[in-house]
C-alpha cells in the first residue's frame, strides 16, 4: 500500500490537550518549542471540556497558535447538525472560531452506531457543512490511520490530521487523502509545563507556513468580504497578537474613570501602541468598521490615532476587540 508523506526536519511541532492534562504551564510549553495546540472543546451534543476556556486563554497568552476540536458521536444527520451547533455555540464563548489562529476540528475516530461507510460519510458531511455554516471557517478532520479508510474522496477537500503512533511507519494513503496536514505521531510525549504524557503533533511545514495557511480564517466583521487577507506587508509574521483579550473591559466613553478603569484603559492602550508601532499600512477594508467603532468609542480619550497608518497586527487586534463588543457604548 502506498504511504502518505514522511515527517520532515524543520516541520513545526505542537500538541493537543484536554482536561486529562490537568493544569498546564503554557509559558513552559511554548518555551519547550511547541508552536501550536489543538484544545478539546466539546463532545457529543452537550459535553464541554471543563478546562476548555482556561486552556484557550493560557495558550493564547503564551503566544501559541490555537485551534480546538470536537469529539464526534453523531449517528444521524440530525444529531450531526446538533453536535455542530453545540460546538459552534461553545466556541462563541471565546469569541468564535475566527478568534483563533487554527480552524475547528471534527474528531471522528470510532463508529458507535455501527454505521455503514456510506452512512458515516453522510453524517460527517452533515457535521462539517453545518459547522462551517455556523462559524464561517472550513474545518479540519482528525482521525486514525486505519479509521481514515472509511472516508470517501468527497471529504478530501478537508485538511487531514491523522494519528499514527510510530517512529518508523508512515500513515497509509487513503481514498480521501494523499497527504496529511498534521500528523499525531505519539500519545506519550513529554513537554515541559505538562505533567504526564501528552499527544505530539507535527505540521507539514514551518510555523510561518502554518500561520499563512489558515490566515483566511482570521476575524472579519464585514459580511461583504468574508475572508481577511493574509498579512500583505509581512506574510507569515509570527508576531500576530497572541492574546486578543485586554486585561478587562475599558471604561465606557465619556464617563469619569475609576482608578481600576484607568489602569485597564492604560494597559489596553499600551498594547495598542505596541502593535501600532510595527510596520505600517493603510486601514484594510476588513478592519474599517472595527477601527471606526474604536475611534468613536471615547472621543475625549482616544485609544489611538491612525494618521500615519498602523500595522496588520494592530488592525487584527482591533477587529477582534470589535467582534467581542468591546467598543459598544
Amino acid at each position: 500500500m502506498r504511504n502518505l508523506q514522511n515527517r520532515t526536519p524543520g516541520n513545526t511541532q505542537g500538541i493537543d490537550v484536554s482536561r486529562y492534562q490537568g493544569n498546564i504551564d503554557w509559558a513552559k510549553v511554548k518555551a519547550n518549542g511547541m508552536t501550536f495546540v489543538f484544545i478539546k472543546a466539546t463532545e457529543g451534543r452537550t459535553y464541554i471540556d471543563p478546562n476548555f476556556q482556561k486552556n484557550v486563554n493560557g495558550a493564547l497568552t503564551a503566544g501559541m497558535m490555537v485551534g480546538t476540536y470536537h469529539f464526534f458521536r453523531g449517528t444521524t444527520v440530525e444529531i450531526a447538525r446538533a453536535e455542530a451547533a453545540h460546538y459552534a455555540n461553545t466556541l462563541n464563548q471565546i469569541g468564535g472560531a475566527k478568534a483563533l489562529q487554527l480552524p475547528p476540528v471534527m474528531d471522528y475516530e470510532n463508529n458507535p452506531g455501527n454505521l455503514s461507510k456510506a452512512q458515516m460519510n453522510t453524517v460527517a458531511k452533515a457535521f462539517l457543512t453545518e459547522l462551517q455554516r455556523l462559524t464561517g471557517v472550513k474545518p479540519i478532520i482528525y482521525t486514525g490511520n486505519s479509521f481514515a479508510s472509511n472516508f470517501d474522496a468527497s471529504l478530501g477537500s478537508y485538511d487531514l490530521w491523522v494519528a499514527r503512533y510510530s517512529t518508523t511507519r508512515v500513515p497509509d494513503a487513503q481514498p480521501a487523502w494523499k497527504r496529511w496536514t498534521f500528523w499525531q505521531y505519539t500519545d506519550s510525549g513529554k513537554v515541559n509545563g505538562i505533567s504526564g504524557n501528552v499527544d505530539m503533533n507535527e505540521f507539514e511545514g514551518t510555523a510561518a507556513q502554518l500561520r499563512v495557511r489558515y490566515a483566511a480564517a482570521t476575524p472579519n466583521p464585514n459580511p461583504t468580504n468574508p475572508t481577511e487577507p493574509s498579512n500583505p506587508t509581512n506574510p507569515g509574521n509570527p508576531t500576530t497578537p497572541s492574546n486578543p483579550n485586554p486585561p478587562t473591559v475599558p471604561p465606557k466613553g465619556g464617563e469619569p474613570m475609576t482608578a481600576e478603569e484607568k489602569a485597564a484603559f492604560d494597559a489596553l492602550k499600551a498594547q495598542v501602541d505596541r502593535l501600532q508601532a510595527r510596520q505600517q499600512m493603510e486601514v484594510p477594508a476588513w478592519a474599517k468598521a472595527a477601527v471606526d467603532a474604536a475611534l468613536a468609542y471615547d472621543a475625549k480619550n482616544p485609544l489611538f490615532s491612525i494618521d500615519n497608518g498602523a500595522s496588520y497586527d494592530f488592525y487584527r487586534f482591533i477587529t477582534v476587540m470589535h467582534r467581542r463588543g468591546m467598543f459598544k457604548k
